[in-house]
């Protein structure tokens, strides 16, 4: 009987505190005595990948319901071109690409960066928002540089779903676009020019038309850009590191090619009455009083004329939900969020139909 006594073991509280406390302590003289191989040479050990990979399938899953609804156009050609040059920068050097899909770097990483060949298979579109939006921990995948641009975000997704089907020559046109000729190679205008083109057009709507800007606007929101004050997670990155001279070379160059126009013509549509007339019921005053051809006008209010609708209609709803930043942007967002969206439609359809100029020496007639 005593000896059944000594060999039953009961649980206690106190024991069970000790256990505890003993395995704390293990675990932290493991750590501190560094035997752990932090190396990335040496890669996961199966359970563990298996293990992480799953924590982060189920947590991606969950926390996509804290994302929007995909937009109505989210797979329009628009939205895949907008975001295809951004993917070949800092995006394929790591997840490979139909250009080159063996990069050198991702064996060598660890976790290794997945390839993208099943992403529409395994993700939801929301799914893919969570994860571009918000990058994953303990990876090199990092969250997005401006995370409040969800027309950015949204055409990621786009593009990475249609990454899948896209053969090489359709990738080389959409991530490179126009090739800087030889003689003219220049490191800096070849990164616009990959998605801008040589001449600053909207290329189907995807990118806004730079050519005939004034240089001063140009220059204030390539400066925007680089100190964060204009969030984008496209042209941050585009623009990080470029000298200020690099900046300044970048926006004489596109304001010297044809494109916007000052001067707008109305043709009695609905856009161009709020264009030249505003909203008076709405208190929104005449676009053309800041935008238009005025001695008084302020060089850094972009011109309208010949400007993408989609483009225009996009920024002038982000103003209206106070979403949009950069050198003027707050002028605009009391007067946006005055105006329905009818109206928004109507006025940017109005200004991107009054044609552009192909003249660059009458942009700022």
């Amino acid at each position: 009987m005593n000896l059944r006594r000594r060999l039953s073991f009961r649980v206690t509280p106190r024991r069970a505190l000790a256990a505890i406390g003993s395995a704390l302590a293990l675990a932290l003289l493991v750590a501190w005595s560094g035997v752990i191989d932090i190396g990335a040479s040496g890669g996961h050990w199966r359970i563990t990948s298996w293990g992480l990979h799953w924590v982060m399938q189920n947590a991606t899953r969950t926390y996509a319901m804290l994302e929007p609804e995909p937009p109505a156009d989210l797979d329009s050609p628009a939205r895949i071109r907008r975001a295809a040059g951004h993917f070949e920068t800092s995006c394929a050097f790591c997840h490979g690409s139909p250009e080159h899909p063996s990069p050198t770097l991702a064996p060598h990483m660890t976790p290794m960066p997945p390839g993208l060949t099943q992403v529409t298979a395994k993700w939801t579109p929301r799914e893919l928002s969570r994860i571009v939006r918000h990058g994953v921990k303990y990876t090199g995948m990092p969250a997005w540089i401006a995370p409040q641009r969800s027309d950015e975000v949204w055409s990621m997704v786009a593009f990475l779903r249609a990454l899948p089907e896209m053969s090489g020559e359709e990738y080389r046109r959409l991530a490179f676009g126009e090739a800087v000729p030889a003689p003219a190679a220049d490191p800096a205008l070849e990164g616009c020019v990959r998605c801008h083109g040589r001449d600053g057009t909207s290329s189907g709507g995807a990118f806004p038309v730079l050519g005939g800007q004034s240089e001063a606007y140009l220059l204030a929101t390539l400066e925007a850009f680089a100190d964060g004050t204009r969030p984008s997670g496209i042209m941050q990155f585009a623009v990080d590191g470029l000298p200020p001279e690099d900046l300044t070379r970048l926006a004489a160059y596109y304001a010297g090619r044809g494109g916007v126009r000052e001067q707008a013509a109305p043709d009695g549509s609905e856009g161009a009455r709020i264009a030249f007339q505003g909203q008076p019921e709405n208190d929104v005053p005449a676009c053309q009083s800041c935008h238009g051809a005025s001695p008084r006008r302020n060089p850094r209010y972009p011109y309208l004329g010949g400007q993408d609708a989609a483009y225009l209609a996009t920024q002038l709803r982000r103003m209206k939900a106070s979403e949009a930043r950069g050198p003027t942007a707050r002028v605009m967002h009391r007067i946006a969020e005055r105006l329905p969206d009818q109206a928004i439609d109507a006025v940017a359809e109005f200004y991107a139909g009054q044609g552009r100029d192909p003249d660059p020496a009458n942009a700022a007639r």
